[in-house]
């Protein structure tokens, strides 16, 4: 059997005093450095914020109050289209070279069908067009939506230079002339 021998009489009998021996002589470490302090937070833009939310309840607000009625007459021209022109189109004197008619159609696809007639009747080279929308008054809401649509649509595109309610006898409030910019 293995036994252990006896441990000699001058043998420190202190666990402490036996791992003291064995490691030598110790030196002190220096202090750790303190951790970098956090991160500021990105300052936020408070005040674009609220300018931004007020743009949108402005632009949502325009697009409900401003709601063209079903009697209204459209008339829109940019500031380089003299006044004259504009109420030479009011009075029909430039004939339409192509038509569309968004009757039955839902508002996602007039939409559609508007922006493929302009983009299809500026190719062509035509100047006046005349988008037949209707009056607006079978639809389930108060206010024209087609008419509504056409006026917001037209307003927006670089290439109307202008546009009026057709006169009585090319459909009235229930259509409208464009005057469309020459093809480049």
């Amino acid at each position: 059997m293995n036994r252990r021998p006896p441990p000699p009489d001058d043998a420190p009998e202190d666990d402490a005093a036996l791992f003291r021996d064995a490691i030598g002589p110790v030196r002190e470490l220096p202090a750790a450095p303190a951790p970098p302090p956090r991160p500021r937070p990105k300052p936020v833009p408070r005040m674009a914020q609220r300018d931004e939310a007020e743009a949108a309840s402005e632009f949502r607000r325009a697009l409900t109050a401003d709601a063209l009625e079903a009697g209204d007459a459209l008339a829109y021209r940019r500031d380089a289209v003299p006044p004259r022109t504009l109420q030479r189109l009011r009075r029909g004197h430039f004939a339409a070279q192509d038509e569309i008619d968004l009757h039955w159609s839902d508002a996602r696809q007039a939409e559609a069908m508007l922006r493929e007639f302009l983009a299809h009747a500026r190719q062509q080279g035509h100047g006046c067009v005349r988008i037949v929308h209707g009056k607006g008054l079978h639809g389930d809401s108060n206010a024209p939506v087609l008419k509504n649509l056409v006026d917001r649509l037209l307003r927006h595109r670089a290439d109307v230079l202008a546009f009026a309610s057709a006169p009585a006898n090319q459909g009235g409030t229930g259509a409208v002339l464009v005057l469309l910019a020459p093809k480049r």
